[in-house]
């Protein structure tokens, strides 16, 4: 089967991940991948995986963009030279573009919905879905059918999935080095990767973070990624005093290396379709502690593989944190049950082999 993936951009984020693992898949299956996007630093990746990169301009969030006239122009061509069976979209630019696709060469497509958003009348009047709607969590699912009225029999539940075994636990000795290689002290780390924006919570977080280290001065929060609120945070972090104890990285090309270096990951979104990050730390080994919302419940049962909190509340972020960091037996014993719960339900190869069902049915193919 020939797949053609459309995305924004290649730049490391949820949806690059979510590509990442499923065109892997794929191509281990005997697959061909092909993705159009505007490009970005995870491009080797793919390249490496052994996908095949188109480049279009489709940075952007305007599906009126005439960046999504040239692309559709420029894509034509190649679905009838590289005989490509299916289209699937991850974003609502390139689902519109995936539509007028479908409509000058009748290539069927499907889309990923990766998160939430608001049912305007634009898009109840031009939905854009495809033939099929891979929702990556319940609540996606849910918010679908509830808030956009789609037919429950178009929507498809799929669990994101990740390769467990590149997020091996690792033993202490390479925990305490992997802190040093990152400029971190030999204390206790607690982190998080996620794009720099108020749907991630991190403002709450830091505000935490104040309160944990009156309980534990050698604690360090751990801060990995880049977006439009970084001065925002920088400056909270500098007013609360915390310079010294929060440290700032803007990307780490490879999730590990600082996953390596953390004892607790927190996820303290006020949204989030599944969480791919927090799916990460689980599978790594690490206890978690998350925002009680969302695709997050589907991941984190309280008090049995990771800690649920209220969202929007620093004190609750605080008191989790502490409980965790104070009891050595309990961190270890919710880590193990993560990395297990993650395996056994959020695999790379359940996800691809489900994915690979639905465009089979949406193809006919039996």
């Amino acid at each position: 089967m020939n797949i053609l993936f459309l995305a924004n951009h290649l730049n490391t984020g949820g949806i690059t991940s979510y590509l990442l693992t499923l065109s892997a898949g794929l191509e281990k299956r005997g697959h061909r991948v092909f993705i159009a996007s505007s490009g970005g630093d995870r491009e080797n990746d793919f390249l490496g995986q052994g996908a095949v990169l188109l480049k279009v301009p489709l940075r952007t969030k305007s599906e009126a963009s005439p960046g999504v006239i040239f692309s559709l122009f420029r894509i034509l061509p190649v679905l009838k030279k590289e005989k490509i069976d299916l289209i699937h979209a991850n974003t609502r630019v390139t689902q519109a573009l995936a539509f007028w696709l479908y409509k000058f060469s009748r290539v069927p497509y499907v889309s990923t919905c990766h998160g939430f958003f608001r049912p305007s009348l634009h898009r109840k009047l031009f939905p854009f879905w495809g033939k099929k709607v891979i929702a990556i969590s319940d609540s996606v699912s849910e918010h679908l059918i509830k808030d956009f009225k789609i037919d429950p029999e178009k929507v498809k539940l799929i669990y994101n999935g990740i390769d467990v075994e590149k997020f091996r636990e690792q033993a202490r000795d390479s925990v305490e080095a992997a802190k040093k290689n990152l400029g971190l002290k030999a204390g206790p780390v607690v982190g998080i990767i996620a794009r720099l924006s108020e749907v991630k919570g991190h403002i709450y977080l830091i505000q935490a973070f104040k309160e944990v280290l009156r309980s534990r001065p050698d604690a360090q929060l751990f801060i990995v990624g880049e977006g439009k609120t970084h001065k925002e945070l920088v400056d909270a972090v500098a007013t609360l005093g915390m310079l010294e104890s929060v440290k700032f990285v803007p990307r780490i090309d490879d999730t590990r290396k600082a996953l390596m270096a953390m004892d607790i990951f927190v996820m303290p979104s006020l949204a989030e379709g599944l969480g791919l990050a927090l799916m990460e730390a689980m599978a790594s080994g690490l206890a978690a502690v998350a925002s009680d919302i969302g695709g997050l419940r589907n991941l984190i049962s309280d008090h049995q593989n990771g800690i649920l909190v209220k969202p929007e509340d620093p004190a609750g972020l605080a008191r989790a944190i502490l409980e965790l960091l104070n009891d050595a037996a309990k961190r270890k014993s919710y880590a193990d049950r993560a990395r297990k719960f993650i395996l056994e339900n959020f695999s790379q190869d359940k996800m691809v082999t489900e994915t690979l069902n639905l465009y089979q049915a949406c193809l006919g193919v039996s």
